[in-house]
């Protein structure tokens, strides 16, 4: 017997509630509504769980290399990324993540890989595996950080600079998939040693840029301001934002640089269910950005180095949805960029299978118990699906599966999209892990100027916000930006 075949009668018990009808999905595949059930919410109702993922585990738990239909398929393990070091696609990600900072000093790639293959050891005991990557990546930032202490007391600053940046992602790293018990003392001591050795990089940067707190609803949204250097001239501005899990020292080695270099100020920001926002304040995502952007942009237009009429917008990953929905109702913005491009952050997992959401809503307040306990037994199955959940109910604020994708079913764009007034670039990626058929969905829903750009396979940057290929990718979203705002 197969595992998945071991699953909870629970499932079967949701699954038989409703009509065994046949539906059709994208690849015109005829599919059961229990295979879509098992393949969707079993998984962690995970809006977040890979498009990939759910439909290899969906087919056969003990045959990786099959479609849902469960014939082989040879596109999968086809990709330069796919099998790198992990097996699991989660671990493979995120080590490209973490090796993508190196091209502005903030992680190197022998370091990378040296704690990747001490992690793999473990590969066969997911709990083992994921309490490996927490340890491994959490020596790893001491290690590099005594360095850091050293070149600074011998007064060398670069030295010093490069290694607080590197073991800064370390520590974030170190701290991933440790969300399914929010209390852990780790999550809140990764951080501030995180946080500490990114000021200490922070404070022998060149050139400089500020710490700065926004007010926010009686309290305040950390950031990052990189001025452009043009003196007293006031120059474009670029906000930028992250999403599901993001932060934004990350930002700063994936954009912020890049912004300065090209005459930009470049303004990083938290929001709440983001973090310093969730774990030091408890706030978390909220549907309507707008009212956290609001504020963001008020602080902006009060300094004396950013033209009001020429103010960007970026989201990244589930960004990809705040970002225009904040658009939608913010029109101090010259311009949009959403990426990876959401309409229904609900429905990426679902559409694909034939459901509907309204569907979906209803099967989730019949059955929340027999859902949540399904969800919390097959989550342990699957590194991706259990760190779209566990982390999905921290930063969400919500204590079951059930709740947290009622929470997500607000997150839709389709009654707003058209109300974005501002030229706007969907970002789309061939190997788009998270949100496939979101981009194209949200740029067909916009009634603005508007730009449809894919990242296509063989490139280098056609996974999730391009991790990987972060030189491409700025070259290609601000070139964007320099036409939008006709700047040569």
């Amino acid at each position: 017997m197969s595992k998945f075949q071991e699953l909870s009668s629970l499932i079967w018990s949701v699954a038989d509630a409703y009509p065994i009808e046949m539906k059709e999905n994208e690849n015109g595949r005829r599919l059961k509504r229990r295979d879509i059930l098992k393949a969707g919410l079993v998984l962690g109702l995970g809006t977040l769980a890979s498009a990939r993922g759910l439909n290899v585990l969906a087919a056969s738990w003990d045959s990786p290399n099959r479609d849902i239909t469960g014939q082989e398929d040879p596109k999968i393990n086809a990709n330069w990324h796919d099998g790198f070091i992990f097996k699991d696609e989660s671990l493979i990600f995120e080590l490209i993540r973490v090796m993508s900072k190196a091209t502005e000093h903030g992680s190197d790639i022998g370091e990378s890989l040296a704690a990747a293959y001490l992690i793999k050891q473990k590969e066969g005991d997911q709990q083992a595996l994921l309490n490996a990557w927490y340890e491994v990546w959490r020596k790893q930032g001491e290690r590099i950080e005594k360095i850091g202490d050293d070149c600074l007391a011998k007064g060398h600053k670069v030295s010093a600079r490069d290694a607080y940046l590197r073991a800064s992602e370390y520590y974030r790293s170190a701290d991933f998939y440790l969300h399914d018990h929010p209390a852990n003392p780790a999550i809140l001591e990764l951080w501030d040693r995180m946080f500490t050795c990114f000021e200490n990089a922070r404070k022998l940067a060149v050139p400089s840029f500020e710490y700065v707190l926004i007010p926010y609803e009686g309290t305040a949204l950390p950031a990052y301001f990189c001025p452009a250097g043009t003196g007293s001239k006031r120059a474009p501005t670029i906000l930028i934002h992250q999403g599901f899990d993001g932060t934004i020292q990350e930002l700063y080695l994936g954009y912020g640089k890049d912004a300065v270099r090209r005459g930009y100020n470049c303004l990083m920001f938290e929001g709440p269910g983001q973090g310093s926002v969730i774990r030091k304040q408890g706030l978390p995502f909220r549907y309507d950005w707008e009212k956290v952007v609001t504020p963001v942009v008020d602080y902006a237009l009060k300094r004396s180095d950013v033209d009001p009429k020429r103010i960007v917008l970026l989201g990244l990953s589930m960004g990809g949805y705040f970002a225009p929905r904040a658009a939608a109702y913010e029109h101090r913005l010259a311009a949009l960029i959403a990426n990876e491009g959401i309409l229904d952050n609900f429905a990426t997992s679902f559409q694909r299978f034939g459901m509907k959401r309204e569907e979906l809503i209803q099967l989730i307040q019949e059955k929340p118990e027999e859902i949540n306990a399904a969800s919390f037994k097959a989550v342990k199955e699957n590194i991706t699906s259990f760190w779209a959940l566990t982390n999905g109910m921290w930063t969400f604020g919500v204590k079951s599966p059930a709740e947290f994708a009622l929470k997500q079913s607000r997150m839709t764009l389709a009654d707003c999209a058209y109300l974005i007034s501002c030229p706007t670039l969907v970002i789309d990626s061939d190997a788009e892990q998270f949100f496939g058929g979101q981009p194209k969905q949200l740029y067909d829903a916009l009634k603005c100027p508007k730009t449809y750009m894919v990242f296509k396979t063989g490139e280098g940057s056609e996974l999730h916000c391009q991790a990987g290929g972060q030189l491409l990718a700025n070259q290609k979203i601000f070139d964007w930006i320099d036409e939008i705002l006709h700047r040569g």
